[in-house]
């Protein structure tokens, strides 16, 4: 993937951005080349468009160009304001002497555009990703997928163990891997907006019981109590089975006992040692996979 398409906040710190917006003669080239940039939002103007400084130099994202939509419409007033403290990707379109000063006129929309066309719309399923959770909905979570470009990725569609809540697996910011899981062309056209997936990444259940061995003690995650057993996360892709006990919720982190491994029924018997307080645990992700594609992955 070529490293401008990459998720809002992954250029701006990098040697090579900083480099390019430092100086004005840097930008010239920047602006010849038609490189993709980015830059900290410092405020939204009553105009609703977007200042930045660069290299010293006034920089406006003007309302109409900062976000691409794929029916053209202008882009909703809270897309302007919400940037504001955030990295932003762009290309400088203009450079201007305006009032006795230098003015650079940037497009986010032209870098999102270019996104699609020379990354987004070249992906197939299964193709694995780089992206960074945006926000958190009860439904999901929203992710940057390419120059500030969201895709969903469903609550179902994070890790074979279930969880109730997406924070339970992800906090807003986090980068992690994704994979495509298709396109929605029913709700938008025939250009389908990207929907992800995420489990697939993370290991099969060979793969993720081959940590494990019986007669360990290890710490778990519970993730659903029911009156026929407590089911226990080991990993987000392994969850073993312990008899119910009362008094434990669903959340708690706990030391259990491994009394069972069955691989050809693909189970784990457990047995709970203790439970901690009730307290919500965001697990550490490990990925068995972070390239290539995986259309053709089993669990």
């Amino acid at each position: 993937m070529d490293a401008p398409f990459l998720p809002e906040g992954s250029l701006i710190n990098t040697a090579e951005n900083i480099l390019a917006t430092a100086t004005l003669s840097a930008l010239e080239k920047a602006f010849a080349a038609g490189k993709i940039l980015e830059g900290r939002v410092l405020l939204c103007d009553r105009n609703l468009s977007l200042i930045l400084n660069l290299g010293g130099c006034r920089a406006v994202i003007p309302h109409e160009e900062i976000a691409f939509t794929q029916d053209g419409a202008p882009c909703r007033d809270i897309a302007a304001i919400t940037r504001v403290g955030k990295a932003v990707c762009f290309v400088i379109t203009d450079i201007r002497e305006e009032l006795g000063m230098t003015t650079l006129y940037l497009s986010r929309k032209e870098a999102q555009r270019r996104c699609l066309a020379e990354y987004l719309d070249t992906l197939k399923t299964g193709d694995v990703l780089r992206a960074r959770v945006t926000h958190i909905e009860p439904f999901g979570a929203f992710c940057d997928i390419g120059c500030g470009i969201t895709s969903l990725l469903s609550i179902d569609c994070i890790s074979v163990s279930r969880i109730s809540r997406v924070e339970d697996r992800f906090y807003v910011g986090e980068y992690i891997y994704a994979c495509v899981r298709g396109r929605d062309d029913v709700l938008f056209g025939s250009r389908g907006r990207i929907a992800l997936s995420h489990k697939e990444l993370l290991g099969t259940w060979e793969e993720n019981a081959a940590y494990f061995e019986i007669g360990q003690t290890v710490a778990g995650i519970v993730r659903s109590v029911e009156d026929y057993g407590i089911f226990i996360e080991l990993s987000p892709n392994l969850a073993g089975l312990a008899e119910y006990k009362s008094g434990v919720r669903e959340g708690q982190g706990c030391a259990v006992y491994i009394k069972n491994i069955l691989p050809e029924k693909r189970k784990i018997k457990l047995v709970l040692i203790s439970c901690t307080p009730l307290e919500s645990a965001v697990r550490h992700l490990d990925y068995f996979i972070t390239q290539g594609n995986v259309a053709d992955w089993e669990y």
